[in-house]
Order: structure tokens, then sequence, then C-alpha cells
């Protein structure tokens, strides 16, 4: 099934960011098991480049790092696949692909350790996704998991909060379609490739979440929803989250594993408290006793959060250079990152005060910060600013 989904940025063709050489690399060396975040690094940072990295010879990966086993993998992957191949699936499906070295990567991604190298897109990613919070939970969901999910999915829509499921059976499908249905957006994150969805009985809501909103994965296309996927993919749900919200969790829920990566990645966990004696509520309950928020009043998680102000937040973000120190900042950025020192000292400004008015352009959205400090112009902002600055 394809989905229409529209280009995730909106100034470049499909093929324009999947054709190019450098990238298709990327993608295969992606798909090569037992290459993760940690390898990936360590061959780029060993060959320089994903192209020299996939043609490397045998003793030259074992000298970057990589064992027998991971070798043989990719000497396979390397004999069997058709480079042109993955590029046209690709296209033929609308799905887009974000590197490390994309700006447009989601920026609290980024920031953590072992972030996944290649992203696959179906639909939109859009700025203010970055307010977002996950909503995860047990596939047996009860009456009670189910009203407080269809409610909070709502109450987010409502309050322009981006929500972000896994599109599983129970809270997840539940929460996706609440969110939709109040005209929300939504963000499902797949423990498979993007050209299929499980449960397949959920592909009218995938459907509807790429037109308004997007799936995203880490994995190629053509793999499948082995049960050994989803764990790790939850770090990605609670990556894009400012916050994990627990809806029903028994002792060995899935959904736990989720709250274990988001304290991992610094973010805040909100579990849903419940009958002491119901199974569904025992994961939630020992959540709340190990130092999670209960979820008691959906207004105490913006509060926690500070997104009370989400209507002013969007209207900043789409205001242009306030005074000439924002403007004199936002004409040396384009789409190359600048450390925060260099501009400093390329606008001839004390530190602090680029610090501080690159942290205020940022929730403007003029500016992303794209890791380490580094900084970037809005795509959908520079070109026409800086023309009409020159005039």
């Amino acid at each position: 099934m394809v989905f229409c989904a529209r280009p995730l940025i909106k100034e470049d063709s499909i093929r324009g960011l999947i054709m190019n050489a450098e990238r298709i690399y990327w993608l295969a060396l992606n798909k090569v098991k037992g290459i993760g975040a940690v390898r990936f690094r360590a061959l780029l940072d060993a060959f320089g480049s994903a192209q020299n990295a996939w043609q490397a010879d045998s003793q030259a990966l074992r000298e970057a790092g990589l064992n027998q086993i991971v070798i043989d993998h990719l000497l396979q992957v390397r004999q069997e696949l058709n480079l042109t191949h993955i590029t046209a699936d690709l296209e033929e499906r609308q799905i887009n692909v974000l590197t490390w070295e994309d700006s447009a990567y989601p920026r609290r991604l980024r920031e953590l350790d072992q972030s996944p190298p290649v992203l696959y897109v179906r639909g939109d990613l859009l700025p203010e996704d970055e307010w977002a919070v996950a909503v995860v939970g047990t596939r047996r969901v009860t009456a009670y998991g189910r009203q407080v999910a269809e409610e909070l999915g709502a109450f987010l829509a409502q309050n322009g909060i981006t929500l972000v499921s896994g599109l599983a059976r129970g809270v997840d499908i539940i929460s996706h379609q609440a969110a939709l249905n109040a005209g929300g957006r939504s963000i499902a994150v797949m423990a498979h490739g993007l050209d299929q969805v499980y449960p397949a009985e959920h592909r009218h809501v995938a459907e509807e979440i790429a037109t308004r909103g997007a799936l995203v994965s880490d994995y190629a296309l053509g793999t499948p929803p082995d049960s050994t996927n989803f764990p790790p993919r939850n770090r990605i749900i609670s990556g894009l989250s400012l916050a994990v919200v627990i809806i029903e969790a028994g002792k060995e829920s899935g959904a736990l594993i989720t709250a274990g990566f988001a304290a991992e990645q610094g973010r805040e966990v909100f579990a849903l408290p419940g009958n002491i004696y119901a199974p569904q509520s025992k994961g939630c309950n020992l959540l709340i006793q190990r130092g999670a928020h209960p979820l008691l009043h959906f207004e105490e998680l913006l509060e926690a959060l500070n997104l009370e102000m989400m209507g002013e937040h969007k209207v900043a973000r789409v205001a242009l250079p306030a005074d000439a120190t924002e403007a004199k900042l936002f004409g040396l950025l384009g789409v190359e990152p600048l450390h925060v020192n260099e501009i400093g000292a390329l606008a001839e400004l004390p530190i602090e005060q680029v610090s501080s008015t690159l942290a205020l352009m940022e929730l403007k959205g003029l500016v992303r910060q794209v890791g380490g400090m580094n900084y970037v112009a809005a795509r959908e902002l520079h070109g026409e600013y800086s023309t009409d600055s020159k005039g």
C-alpha cells in the first residue's frame, strides 16, 4: 500500500534528498545486521565517509573495529544489494530519509547518545513536533485505560502538542486515533520497514497519520516486525518526546522499557495510577513507587513540561528577527552548521550575548541547534528573509 504523503522538506524533491551518492551508502550500511549507531560512527571516523566504509576490504573493516560476524554480514549484503533498487523503492513509496548529516534530523533525537544514523519518514516532521508527548501502554487495555487514553489524546491535540506512540493494539492505537479525531498531529514509530504496517488492521490509521503527521522508523524497507525490533524502537518514541505517559502496563510490559529509555534520556515519566490488584496497573504503580509522576490531572502534565503557553510558543516560531542583533546572527547562518563560538567571532559580539540571542531565536523558529552548540538557519525562512534583507 502506498500512502499519499507530503514531502518532509517542501523545497527539496524526494529525488534530490535521497539520490546523492553518499546518502545511498548510508542506506546500504543501514541494511547490515550488527551495524548500529556505535559501529556506524566508528566506520565514519575510520573511513571518512559511508561510501569508503561500504567499499572497504575485510582487513580495513577489522581494523575499524568490526568483528568477523558483522564483516561477513556486510560482505553478503554488499554482494546481494542493488543500490539503485534502494532509492527506487523509497521514491515509489514516497518515503524520505534523514541522516545525522541533515539539519532536518529531529533535534531532540540527535542530542541523544546512540541516536539512529538513518531515519525513514513517511509524511511530515514539522518544527512544532519538538513539543511532543509519548503515550504508550498495554495492548490489553481496560475500560478505564481506554477512557484516559482517549481523553489524553484529545487533550494533547487541543493544546497543540504532538502525540507520539507505536501504533500497537490497545493504548497506542486508541491515543493515536483520539489525537487525530481532535484535529491534532501524531507520530507513529514503527518497529519494521515502512513498506508495511503492523498490525495490518491499523492501516487506515497509519494512512491518516502519514497525511497528518509522520510514520517513522530506523529499520530499512523489507525489515519484518520481528519481536526483537520492538524494544529498541522504544528509545525513538521517548527520544522524540518531552515526556512519556504510561497508561496501564503490566510488570513485564514493553511500555516499561519505554519508561526506562525516557529516564535515561532525561525525559519526564508519568504513570496512570490504578487498582493495586489489576494486572494492567502493576507496572504503572511500580513506576510511581520508583519516582514517576502520578497522572492525576492532565493540566499537571503541561505544568511539569512548561507547556501552558503553547499558543504563544507557536506565534513566536513564525516571527522574523526582531532587532539588529538577531538580524546579524541570522544573516550569518545558512544550511551549514556553525558553532556558537564561530558565530560570535564572525558577529564580533560577546559570546554571552550571542548565546542568549540564539536561544531566543531558536524558540522563535528562526534557527535550529543541531547538536554540540552548532546552529543552522531555519530552512523555511532563510531564503526569503536573506533575499529581502539585501534589498
